[in-house]
């Protein structure tokens, strides 16, 4: 086995994993180049290949796999930079994505305003053209109306055009036959149709999934092209993958066919790596949460699995209807920005940044972040981040602290700092409660898993609010995203509609419907280049009373994708169990309606094992103390160089360990243990605090 190369490309710093064929492993941050990604990821590798002796062509020509996590698709929605887009759906139906089920993020609030909208109204065109529920035509369709469309759209400079016509995941003809002709009149529009995309109802959640789609798609695209033109031409001659939101990835090729399924794929590295470090250290049910520079994502974990939703998941207020890893992010991050805000004191969402970044880092940046507050409080090392790296400069800090913070909120510097520190704690906590005490889970019962550059400094402050007793940092947490890359599964989901009551519908065609469907799947995972011996298929079909709205994925075991009438009777049975367990309830006299169809198909990667710690630096752990904010109190605490502590060793709180790409802040009467694998786990003398 050559190299594998993990690759996470966040808001402030591109991170890099490099394992080489003994296990070895190497890690290093770059910053992220927004105008474009490829240069910060060619970057940190040029470093690694330099720390190793060698040139950057030495190390990818030794290279087997390069998998890659990228933002490309998140920016583009937190900025709303996509391309021009345009729609073209069925007479009646122009505003469907208006109207949003009616659905609004804060029901009592009338001044929230809409969303960005991805398609402005004169360039969402429905065309005459009609299916009923089972594919009939009721109206024909429009040929010429399509046209018009399309002309239209290429004398606006629309680029990028998504088509959604009603019932077309029961017969796609017409949708193929749109494209064909927006090709024949526009030929360099790219075009997204929603039976590709997401082919089952609803009408909203399909509209929604196609846009983005048709909004992220080509600046994805663009990107992944470029980047493995890049690599090639620098002596990489091997598959490059992609982490999808669905916890897996793919080949590039295939998601260059559906971009959507790359919205917050690097977040969900990081859940999968939690996953291997959990299943290694003998944790199974644990909060994961990432602290980036500029998001906070939080996921609950349970036996060992984070929850896949497939349906009701929103990205930049978009309803995404794929299958996503459940993921709870928010804007809170070491850029996050604070400031006086109607006369109370906000930090984030809005963030600084890599470019200008925190007024620390020298760039220009003149607003505080929760960096320099952190700075301030002297959790940080003042001489530089990263080892020394990213070179601080406090100079400017106390001063924009007090004229932007304290002075108009009548504090101190010393209280305006720790209030940031205490209010981003607030935020990323509220975070936390949404994937756990939401869910009716008690998040004292969990571990938590920390990572991320910033997630250490801020986890055992958060833990201690919450009353979690232990937390968990690994070694690997300021690049666990860029790990994780490389120990998630090649997975393919695939949906299809297929409507009935479930004592009723025709097994033979349920059987058929999943031939075709694992078919699909092993042919693009073919294009991964994995062995379709080992492909594992999980069947499950979406169900629902009848009159319901939503769905709940019930899976159930097919022996050799056989649909017989006992798994129907296993459907049924343990559809009213699911239904009752997440709604308090079930209905047995009613019958189960049998929505879709759902296939999950996946193979194991070549994982890289956890590595176990490696021998401790030479040298005195303790570098010497800082005088660091703890409990209202500034104190003198003892700072530590993580690289020189070994499995056993034992820190007292408060207290800093340093190490290389992030910082652990122990707050009084916590202790953290080295374990065997160089992961920290914390723990409160006292125990669990509430």
């Amino acid at each position: 086995m050559g190299v594998l190369v993990g690759i996470d490309v966040g808001g402030t710093f591109t991170d890099l994993v490099v394992v080489g064929p003994d296990g070895s492993v190497e890690v290093t941050k770059a910053a992220t180049t927004p105008d474009d990604e490829a240069e910060g990821i060619l970057a940190g590798l040029g470093d690694v290949a330099a720390a190793g002796g060698e040139t950057l062509a030495q190390l990818l020509g030794r290279t087997d796999l390069v998998v890659h996590a990228t933002t490309t698709a998140d920016n583009t929605m937190i900025t709303h930079s996509g391309a021009p887009c345009g729609l073209i759906t069925t007479e009646g139906h122009r505003d469907e994505i208006e109207l949003r089920r009616g659905w609004k993020e804060s029901i009592w609030d009338p001044t929230v305003p809409a969303p960005p909208v991805i398609a402005k109204r004169r360039f969402r065109i429905s065309v005459p053209g009609r299916l009923d529920h089972e594919g009939n035509v009721l109206t024909p369709l429009d040929e010429e109306a399509v046209r018009r469309a399309a002309r239209r759209f290429r004398d606006h400079g629309i680029s990028s055009v998504a088509v959604v016509l009603l019932f077309s995941f029961v017969d796609p003809a017409w949708e193929r036959r749109v494209r064909q002709i927006v090709r024949e009149e526009y030929p360099e529009a790219a075009v997204s149709l929603s039976h590709e995309v997401m082919p089952a109802a609803p009408e909203f959640e399909r509209t929604s999934t196609t846009l983005v789609n048709s909004f992220v798609g080509p600046r994805v695209v663009a990107y992944l092209q470029r980047l493995v033109s890049r690599l090639r031409e620098e002596g990489y001659s091997r598959q490059v993958l992609v982490m999808q939101s669905n916890g897996g990835v793919a080949s590039v090729d295939a998601v260059c066919d559906r971009p959507v399924v790359t919205l917050a794929s690097g977040p969900i590295g990081g859940v999968i790596a939690t996953a291997a470090v959990g299943a290694a250290t003998g944790v199974s049910d644990f909060i994961a949460v990432d602290m980036g520079g500029t998001s906070y994502e939080a996921c609950l974990v349970r036996n060992g699995s984070a929850e896949v939703k497939s349906y009701w998941n929103w990205v930049q207020r978009y309803c995404i209807a794929l299958p996503v890893v459940d993921v709870v992010s928010i804007g809170a991050g070491g850029g996050s920005i604070a400031r006086v805000k109607a006369g109370g004191l906000a930090v984030g969402p809005e963030s600084a940044g890599a470019d200008p970044g925190p007024i620390c880092y020298g760039r220009g940046g003149t607003q505080v972040t929760v960096t320099d507050a952190n700075l301030y409080l002297g959790y940080l090392n003042p001489d530089g981040l990263c080892d020394g790296a990213v070179a601080l400069d406090a100079s400017g800090v106390e001063a924009a602290i007090a004229s932007q913070i304290a002075e108009p909120l009548g504090l101190s510097v010393l209280e305006a700092a720790a209030g940031v520190h205490r209010i981003v704690n607030a935020d990323m906590n509220n975070a936390i409660r949404r994937v756990s005490s939401e869910k009716g889970q008690d998040p004292r019962k969990f571990a938590l898993v920390a990572y991320g550059g910033n997630g250490p400094v801020h986890a055992p402050a958060q833990a201690r609010e919450l009353g979690i007793g232990t937390i968990l940092v690994p070694r690997l947490a300021p690049v666990l995203s860029a790990f994780g890359t490389l120990t998630a599964d090649f997975v393919v989901n695939q949906v299809r509609a297929h409507i009935g009551q479930a004592d009723q519908i025709d097994l033979s065609a349920v059987e058929a419907d999943f031939a075709e469907m694992r078919s699909l799947a092993e042919k693009e995972l073919a294009g991964a280049e994995v062995d379709i011996g080992d492909v594992e298929h999980r069947y499950e079909f979406g169900c629902r009373y009848p009159g319901q709205t939503f769905t709940i994925n019930v899976d159930v075991a097919l022996p050799d994708g056989h649909v017989t009438e006992a798994a129907r009777d296993v459907l049924v049975s343990r559809f009213h169990e699911l239904h009752e367990d997440l709604h308090t309830f079930a209905t047995p006299d009613e019958p189960v309606v049998v929505a879709e169809l759902r296939l999950r198909s996946w193979t194991s990667a070549r994982k890289p094992p956890i590595p176990p710690a490696p021998p401790p630096e030479p040298g005195d752990p303790i570098l010497g103390s800082r005088r660091a904010w703890f409990e209202g109190d500034v104190v003198d605490t003892p700072v530590f160089r993580g690289p020189r502590l070994g499995p056993g060793h034992v820190v007292e709180g408060p207290a800093i360990v340093e190490e290389p790409f992030t910082t652990i802040v122990l707050q009084p009467r916590q202790h953290a243990t080295v374990d065997d694998f160089g992961n920290y786990v914390i723990t409160s003398a006292g125990g669990t605090e509430s």
